[in-house]
């Protein structure tokens, strides 16, 4: 049987070998219907070729498609052999000046950081090494194959577009030249015959979805051959596909795994062979075994035949592929051919068709298109432009032909976006022509239906399949972020009314954006089941860099900014339309202003961490100081229309939401909300979230009364009852007050102490402050280093990118650090310039609590180690935009002035109030804060202008009758010598120093001077008494040292002697003592002997001198003196128990020191041997205990247990 097949391959093979393609293709030359001739002889020869048996014969199915089938192709194309036809093809070809190479996976690929237009640009290795690039700061990656080198492409490129090798064919070839002139004319009409009918069959074939029928391929023999193909998924796995083929076929483990292999290569394989019935059974098996818990395995009875024209209709499609590279002539005709409308108008292309049965296909036929497509349309700029223009047609199609698919991205025809959409100016021409960017918007929107009552995004029960499907959306937001990831140079009114129209699809995304995931404050028991919140978390990681590109497209056109800044406004106006809804209106009143606002309570009302309208609004305010659009046309900006309270409402309510939850009081909603306020203040997110909360509160503050502000932020903290209330906070601690409620309200003090300083302080940003975008890295980069030495990994994760994945580190960074090298082992640390430390701001905004706390010990050490005071003051500060400058009125407001009076009273009286030092620390660097202020004011004065800051005067007043509080700075003098703040002694001088140098240039400048108050006579007193007692401490002390240095130095020089001597000495008291024994004592003969009874023998007395490691006092061990401890931990051992049977019936009265006569168990203690005093190990004690309380305020979250109660 074996030797029958064997001859009758043998027969075919030598029948099918006397075929002569040069004979063929002169047949075809003479033939009337070419279609016709080409597809009779496919037919016939095809199924000769291929699938002859069950296993697949690459080797011969490749030599003989060669020669029968390819071979007359050529012979036809060149009109003579292929083997002198193609050379001279190349030879008369103009050598293209672009690359093109397609990049394998895990191949490198190299991308300049300085000349790239964005990181989707990248070299091969061949162009890279021939390039300027190599110079330059470079990325090296490796492909995940599917995109090609950009050599040449002058739009990707800054600068040096072209390699040595590439920049040679630049000269000769003219940009808009056609590359058919290079091709003999019967050549053109050959190659378009050809192509078409190889490009029609090759598409037919792979889109043909009847399984016994072939397109106009009539066979003369019908086998009656089947192939059972098992197809790939990304559903199940490898076990599951071996196991399932065994039992199926019946193969062995080791013919699975080849199988299973394949299916996952190239997209599909056989595996069983012969009639359709059986064929047909394996189907069932396997779709009966995978069909339990997913979808099942997708399995096709397909006839031999069809297989073999579809194998071959692949090579077709490479065959074209490697022909079209011999001359860009003949890939101008196949493009020609690939993208001409078909008798069925719209989508009935070769490429539309191509395209829209993608997700059809499988993986190994996806493969060889889209190469083809790369190296025939995408290098042929004029159908590059035509190709872009179908694709964004088909976008929306091909976008939720991918959602259904199951295959990744990078075998999707959707990949393809990246090689259009980064091209600069076909994206520009794409969203004028094609609308893209709302096309882009909408199609994503329409994926995400799932909406509440209010039309916001809901992802709380998301199942697998959906949220499979969202991580697929999220490819939509990349494809917008490579339409915007390069900016114009030139605005068109197509384009600016495109732009416009994308924005406000943009807008409505983000208005279902506004306020979703809303939360409440869990009470009485703990949250039951941890809400969904990463999926709008992701969506808006994923947006951040688009939201920033947006803004930075606005800011490029005047007329694009100021239309964009009301749309935004009239949608944030929308989605605020009802927020005074059923919340009842209240009046605050404080230092005799009064405000009018709502009741509400963020810890009992519902609250959301997500407000991109509004933050978009902030960003495009700042643009509008930035741009100084709102100095040139205020009467085309409805600033009149802006209600400041509505703008601040929200970002204020997220903000005290954060200060709550650092407060403890949301402890029961879970964990979900920690990491909620985690990512909110993270870098990935913090520039469109944190950052933008900042400055929209900063525009409130610039545009209402500043004490108006301060209620209305005093009423959402829920403070205002606080400091309202004259006396409130002595009858609050003296009333039997939960403990945590004083923890909490003094936490959440200072939180909005935290927050006054950062929207005074956090200026630096271009458009708030006058700084430019450098100042602003170099202030990131200062207080990154601030905490502690760093190298260059940390500094660039501690810093947000741009959309090219830039920090812009490198630019600024030999400005403000010196790079210390590695030793022998070790990394390269940067260090801060020590010039730079005067720029150190204790309450820099994106620092974490624990940060925060490293970096005020670090500095600390640093100017105790340069002998100067540990006072940490505020830096000198740009000025602010004219947009923002009256925002600094909130230092001298006159319930600003009471918050920080009310606080300074209980310091004062320490012990009648409860509060901290953290909230006296914040009033101290607010203080210095209005007093740099007004030191700037006064050193910037110009003759016409009036300091309209006195900040100096407002502090120096005492209060009103009622009351008759002192002034703050007469507070600040009592608090100057107060034993109980030793640790702000040297701010407080500061404060009073700066106060003084104030009050100095006021008067040279000759403005009102300040009323001289009796504290100046204080303080200067108090200064001085203050210097000599600390002088004379200083004496002290060094006197203390020069004398144990002395008595040192004395010991060392005598050393042997006086140990000769005290060992001489020793012996003769050890003589006369023996000697001098009472006389009835009986002689002793033996000195090593001691008696004992009455008469015994006298021991000299041992004096043992200790000492405590903690206080490092040494003291003599004495009955009277005071207890030293040792630390010692007990437990009951048995590790020479004699009976470890015996169970103690009640082991919490067991006398641990009773040992029982059977030695069950005994009592094993171990200590480390350290000697301490006993109160100093209690101080050490409740010094930890304290510390572990503290933990909770400083690292913002709360402890797992109580240290209290254990």
């Amino acid at each position: 049987m074996a030797a029958d097949l064997e001859a009758e391959v043998q027969a075919i093979d030598k029948s099918l070998l006397e075929c002569s393609a040069e004979e063929i293709a002169v047949k075809w030359l003479q033939a009337n219907d070419l279609q016709k001739e080409v597809y009779q002889h496919l037919a016939y020869y095809v199924p000769k070729i291929y699938c002859r048996g069950p296993n697949p014969a690459p080797q011969r199915e490749d030599m003989l498609a060669q020669h029968i089938l390819l071979g007359p192709m050529e012979w036809y194309l060149c009109g003579e052999d292929p083997a002198f036809g193609f050379p001279k093809l190349e030879q008369a070809n103009k050598p293209s000046h672009l690359c093109g190479r397609v990049f394998k996976v895990g191949e490198p690929t190299y991308s300049c950081r300085d000349c790239a237009v964005d990181p989707t640009c990248v070299l091969c290795m061949e162009c890279f090494l021939g390039s300027i690039h190599r110079e330059h700061r470079y990325r090296m990656t490796t492909s995940g194959g599917g995109g090609f080198c950009d050599c040449g492409d002058t739009e990707a490129w800054k600068e040096g577009p072209y390699c040595q090798k590439h920049e040679l064919n630049t000269s000769e070839t003219a940009e808009e030249e056609d590359p058919l002139v290079h091709l003999p004319e019967d050549m053109v009409a050959r190659a378009y015959n050809i192509f078409a009918i190889a490009f029609k069959y090759a598409v037919d074939i792979l889109t043909w979805e009847k399984e016994n029928e072939l397109p106009g391929l009539e066979m003369i023999e019908k086998s009656d051959t089947y192939y059972c193909m098992l197809f790939n998924d990304e559903v199940h796995t490898y076990e599951q596909v071996i196991y399932t083929l065994q039992k199926a076929v019946n193969c062995t483990q080791k013919e699975a795994i080849g199988f299973a292999t394949t299916v996952d290569r190239d997209g599909r394989r056989s595996v069983r062979y012969g009639d359709f019935q059986y064929c047909d059974q394996a189907k069932s098996v396997i779709v009966r075994n995978t069909s339990r818990q997913t979808k099942p395995l997708k399995v096709q009875v397909m006839h031999s035949s069809i297989v073999a024209h579809q194998s071959f209709g692949l090579k077709l499609l490479t065959w074209l592929g490697s022909v079209i590279g011999y001359s860009d002539g003949l890939r101008r005709i196949l493009c020609q051919v690939g993208l001409q409308e078909g008798p069925d108008g719209e989508n009935s292309s070769l490429v539309d068709k191509l395209m829209l049965y993608d997700s059809k296909l499988w993986k190994g036929a996806r493969n060889v298109y889209h190469q083809l497509f790369m190296s025939s349309l995408l290098m042929d700029l004029k159908y590059k432009k035509l190709f872009a223009i179908r694709f964004a047609r088909n976008y929306e199609r091909l976008q939720s032909d991918f959602m259904k698919d199951d295959h990744d991205r990078e075998f999707s025809i959707a990949d393809l976006s990246i090689q259009i959409f980064t091209v600069p100016s076909l994206a520009r021409m794409l969203i004028t022509e094609e609308n893209l960017m709302t096309t882009i918007i909408k199609t994503f929107m329409d994926h995400l239906r799932h909406r509440d009552i209010q039309g916001r995004f809901q992802f709380e029960r998301y199942t697998a399949l959906q949220a499979f499907k969202f991580r697929r959306v999220q490819s939509l937001i990349l494809d917008l972020k490579y339409v915007l990831i390069s900016k114009p140079t030139e605005w068109s009114d197509d384009l600016r009314h495109k732009f416009l129209e994308g924005f406000d699809a943009f807008l409505e995304l983000l208005k279902c954006m506004q306020g979703m995931d809303p939360i409440t404050r869990q009470v009485g028991q703990h949250i039951e089941m941890e809400p969904e919140w990463e999926a709008a978390f992701t969506l808006q990681m994923k947006l951040t860099l688009v939201i920033s590109m947006m803004q930075d497209w606005c800011a490029l056109d005047e007329k694009v900014l100021i239309e964009a800044y009301k749309k935004c406004l009239t949608v944030l106006m929308q989605c605020h339309s009802g927020f005074t809804d059923g919340e009842q209106p209240i009046v605050l009143s404080m230092c005799g202003h009064s405000v009018e606002t709502i009741r509400y309570c963020v810890s009992q009302e519902k609250v959301s961490i997500h407000l991109p309208v509004s933050r978009l609004l902030a960003g495009l305010h700042v643009l509008l100081s930035k741009t100084e659009v709102a100095y040139k046309f205020p009467e085309l900006l409805p600033l009149s229309e802006l209600s400041p309270p509505m703008l601040i409402e929200h970002p204020l309510r997220c903000l005290v939401l954060c200060a709550q939850v650092h407060a403890g009081m949301w402890r029961r909603n879970g964990f979900s909300l920690v990491n909620q306020i985690y990512y909110y203040h993270n870098v990935k997110c913090r520039r469109e979230m944190f950052d933008k909360d900042i400055v929209m509160l900063q525009t409130g503050v610039s545009m209402m009364d500043p004490n108006h502000f301060l209620m209305i932020m005093l009423s959402r903290f829920e403070l205002y009852q606080i400091f309202s209330t004259p006396d409130y906070g002595k009858r609050f601690s003296t009333e039997n007050t939960n403990k945590d409620v004083v923890q909490q309200n003094n936490t959440l003090i200072e939180e909005m102490l935290y927050l006054i300083i950062m929207i005074v302080g956090e200026r630096f940003s271009p458009g708030i402050g006058q700084v430019n975008a450098t100042d602003e890295i170099k202030r990131e980069i200062i207080h990154q280093l601030s905490i502690r030495p760093m190298a260059h990994s940390e500094l660039v994760k501690a810093l947000p990118e741009d959309e090219n994945r830039e920090t812009g580190m490198e630019s600024v960074i030999e400005e403000v650090a010196c790079f210390k090298k590695p030793g022998l082992t070790g990394r390269g640390l940067y260090e801060l310039k020590p010039e730079c430390a005067r720029n150190f701001n204790l309450y820099f905004y994106h620092f974490s609590r624990a940060e925060q706390s490293k970096a005020e010990e670090a500095q600390r050490k640093l100017k105790r180690q340069n002998r100067e005071d540990t006072a940490l003051p505020p830096p000198a500060l740009p000025p602010f935009c004219p947009l923002f400058a009256s925002l600094v009125n909130i230092l001298q407001s006159d319930v600003m002035l009471c918050i920080m009076g009310t606080i300074l009273q209980w310091a004062v009286e320490h012990n009648g109030y409860a509060w901290s030092e953290s909230m006296l620390q914040r009033v101290l660097h607010l203080l210095g804060m209005a007093l740099q202020e007004e030191k700037q004011h006064l050193e910037n004065l110009s003759e016409e202008n009036v300091v309209t800051f006195t900040f100096t005067q407002k502090i120096s007043k005492p209060g009103e009758a009622p009351s008759n509080s002192p002034s703050i700075l007469a507070m600040l003098e009592t608090l100057q010598n107060a034993p109980h703040l030793e640790v702000h002694k040297d701010m407080i001088r500061w404060i009073l120093k700066t106060f003084n140098t104030i009050k100095k240039l006021r008067e040279s400048s000759s403005t009102s001077p300040v009323a001289e108050t009796e504290g100046n006579i204080m303080e200067e007193s108090s200064r001085d008494k203050d210097k000599a007692e600390r002088k004379r401490k200083a004496e002290i002390a060094r006197l203390r040292r020069e004398k144990i240095m002395a008595q040192m130095s004395e010991m060392q020089r005598h050393f042997i002697n006086e140990n000769k001597e005290l060992f001489q000495q020793t012996l003769e008291e050890l003589d006369t003592s023996t000697s001098g024994v009472h006389e009835n004592s009986p002689v002793i003969s033996d000195a090593k002997l001691t008696a004992l009874g009455p008469e015994q023998t006298r021991v000299a007395e041992h004096r043992q001198v200790v000492m405590c490691i903690l206080c490092q006092e040494e003291q003599e061990v004495k009955v009277d003196s005071r207890a030293m401890v040792l630390a010692a931990f007990i437990q009951r051992s048995t590790v020479l128990s004699k009976n470890r049977n015996k169970i103690i019936p009640d082991p919490e009265k067991y006398d641990p020191l009773f040992m029982h006569p059977d030695l069950s168990c005994g009592t094993h203690t171990g200590s480390c041997g350290h000697i301490m005093h006993a109160h100093c190990w209690q101080r050490y004690f409740d010094a930890v205990q304290a510390k572990e309380q503290r933990r909770q305020q400083r690292l913002r979250v709360h402890t797992s247990y109580d240290v209290e109660n254990g």
